[in-house]
């Protein structure tokens, strides 16, 4: 099967962007051609890059060559979508597969009138964003646009049941939506290997959740009740690299003042090749955010056989199994997210057979392997499960220019 991603993001970046690229492997490991397209956002990316034997990734050149806002990004979108409907004319994938919003933008335009049917994974989505307080300013013209383009992707791949949901509220209809979580590469992240050295007797290890520290202040403050504890946060700056102003100077301005900075390492952005060595390396990962979209960072801490401690929110609700694989916490209940952590500093047996666990179902149920076959098994469904209508979205897509949202975007050249 030919099958073509296209993502918003830099594909070749680790963290929770490296999806696209991870499943792409994946797929190609099952026989199939995959080819990742992304706007290209540096002059130092080559224009093919070669990923493995059948995966390969395209940067087009549409506006800006840096990482430029969302909002700004979907103006360039339907130049995107112009490129690819060109390149594919002689030669059309049999499936598109976007992720993100901004994905899907470019992926509709370009199949316009092929019948090539378009699948969409929201790597976040903005209705669920300003319910769970994560993002407050996600525009209005955002959520209209993941509504409409969620009712004409041929299925939706929900991340975690609790999207699912999301998308059932939002008007999806329930035979088009799929639960097809994040996969991790349970060769790579495994319990067996080396691990990194440590200061102290005791470390947690924490996730940024795409580049912003939500959650993490609640995880500082509960720093000050574990003294003999550590904290390194994946994701993020560096600690060299904290800026001046910002988020993530306030949570370093945090640390310093309830007196923890010294057993705080900012560990900045990992690559897969580093990351198992750290993760074998912690006691617990834990987190606090409200809302966890694809719950990547505890997929990998539990595959390295690594207990978590995490809220029970979006895609942890489903990874972790509460008392089995680590231990869930109320997210607004930073007393429990301490007694958690205590109980399991206290008890290194039940951490053992936790992490067992752990490792157990991610190779289980979160295997890249498994992913790609449910994914396989969704292209297939609309490919010849159900009738490949192109959408019409001119209508639905005409975007009222608003302060600080999306202005007027004509997707269809």
């Amino acid at each position: 099967m030919r099958i073509a991603f296209i993502t918003a993001h830099n594909p070749l970046q680790a963290g929770e962007f490296a999806r696209p690229a991870s499943l792409a492997k994946a797929l190609a490991a099952r026989g199939h051609r995959v080819t990742v397209y992304a706007r290209q956002q540096s002059a130092r990316s080559a224009r093919t890059t070669i990923l493995g034997h059948g995966v390969s990734v395209e940067h087009i050149a549409a506006g800006p060559v840096r990482p430029v806002a969302a909002d700004q990004a979907a103006r360039h979108m339907p130049e995107v979508a112009a490129y690819l409907a060109d390149h594919w004319r002689g030669r059309q994938p049999h499936v598109v597969h976007a992720f993100s919003w901004l994905g899907g933008l470019a992926a509709i335009g370009a199949v316009r009138g092929s019948g090539t049917p378009v699948l969409l994974t929201f790597e976040s989505l903005a209705a669920a964003e300003r319910r769970y307080g994560a993002n407050s300013e996600a525009s209005a013209a955002r959520l209209r646009l993941e509504d409409c383009l969620a009712r004409a992707a041929g299925a939706v791949l929900a991340s975690s049941c609790d999207e699912a949901a999301e998308l059932a509220r939002r008007g999806v209809p329930k035979s088009a939506i799929r639960v097809v979580p994040c996969g991790v590469d349970t060769s790579l992240f495994s319990p067996v290997g080396d691990a990194a050295e440590r200061r102290v007797r005791f470390r947690l290890v924490a996730f940024a959740s795409v580049g912003q520290p939500r959650g993490l202040s609640a995880v500082v403050r509960a720093l000050t009740q574990l003294p003999d504890a550590e904290l390194v946060i994946v994701g993020g700056p560096a600690a060299r690299q904290v800026p001046r102003t910002g988020a993530w100077r306030e949570l370093a301005r945090l640390a310093s003042a309830v007196g923890v900075r010294n057993r705080i390492v900012f560990a900045g952005q990992l690559s897969e090749t580093e990351l198992p060595a750290l993760l074998r390396s912690a006691d617990l990962m834990v987190g606090a955010s409200r809302y966890e979209p694809s719950g990547i960072g505890a997929l990998q801490a539990m595959a390295c056989g690594v207990p978590v401690v995490v809220p029970a929110v979006g895609a942890l609700s489903d990874a972790v199994v509460d008392g089995v694989t680590g231990l869930l916490v109320d997210p607004d209940n930073a007393a429990m997210l301490v007694h958690r952590i205590r109980s399991l500093q206290a008890r290194p047996v039940q951490r053992e057979a936790l992490g067992i666990a752990a490792a157990d179902r991610a190779r289980s149920r979160y295997d890249l392997g498994r992913i790609a076959r449910e994914t396989v098994a969704a292209y297939e469904w609309c490919l010849h499960g159900q009738d490949a209508a192109e959408p019409s979205l001119e209508d639905e897509l005409a975007i009222d220019a608003e302060p600080g949202g999306l202005r007027e975007l004509a997707v269809i050249g």
